[in-house]
């Protein structure tokens, strides 16, 4: 089920050094109404922040850092401020953002965004999208969208790539949270924000798992994050 999202301080500004150094649940919310821009050698896009996912690190089952440090997911355990970037079921990437404290080893998953600039190039990038509210929604067409491949992994924000702006901060009462999206664990964990009603916020899919052919059970999946 979901709720809206309780509002426990006023948000702080992106270009304070402590927004992206805090748990990464304070910082989800905290990032809806953000805008990011991403510099890439064909032009600029820039996105508002409408869906955003929480992973914890080792403590949360749906995220890559559950099962230790690996050399997919060591962005994820350095500092907070840098870009982890994935790839998944061999076709897609997936843009996080890096949180703290220190090593804890968080991360915000970008799900969704609007296109604010650089649409027409948003639209070279993604000409599948049967309408502007499609560029970004979901975290494999918001990468497209932006520009975004496996060499950004590692990127700094801000950096030569990356800024995150102010925009307008999410009004608290257009919040909501409830169970993270096709992950096989953990996710009835209630770290998926969005803004409320907004046309580019990607449809909730609960996890189905995949039997297997050999043993009729259930396959696992892979987490965001």
């Amino acid at each position: 089920m979901t709720q809206p999202h309780p509002a426990t301080q006023e948000p702080l500004d992106p270009a304070d050094p402590r927004f992206l150094d805090r748990p990464s649940p304070a910082v989800a919310p905290d990032l809806l109404g953000r805008i990011l821009v991403s510099e890439r050698p064909d032009g600029r896009v820039a996105v508002r922040i409408t869906e955003v996912e929480a992973y914890t690190g080792l403590e949360d089952p749906a995220s890559h850092a559950y099962r230790g440090r690996t050399a997919r997911n060591a962005v994820m355990f350095g500092p907070p401020g840098f870009v982890y970037v994935y790839f998944t079921y061999g076709m897609h990437y997936c843009m996080n953002l890096v949180t703290g404290p220190g090593t804890t080893a968080g991360a915000v998953l970008l799900r969704a965004g609007e296109v604010v600039e650089g649409i027409e190039l948003a639209r070279h990038r993604r000409p599948s999208a049967r309408r502007d509210t499609e560029l970004a929604q979901g975290p494999a067409r918001l990468t497209q969208a932006l520009g975004i491949a496996r060499e950004q992994n590692g990127e700094p924000l801000p950096g030569s790539v990356f800024r995150l702006l102010p925009g307008a901060p999410a009004a608290p009462e257009l919040i909501r949270e409830g169970p993270r999206t096709g992950v096989a664990q953990g996710a009835d964990t209630p770290y998926r924000f969005w803004l409320d009603g907004d046309p580019t916020v990607s449809p909730y899919r609960r996890h189905v798992p995949r039997r297997s052919r050999t043993d009729g059970g259930a396959g696992r999946s892979g987490a965001g994050g």
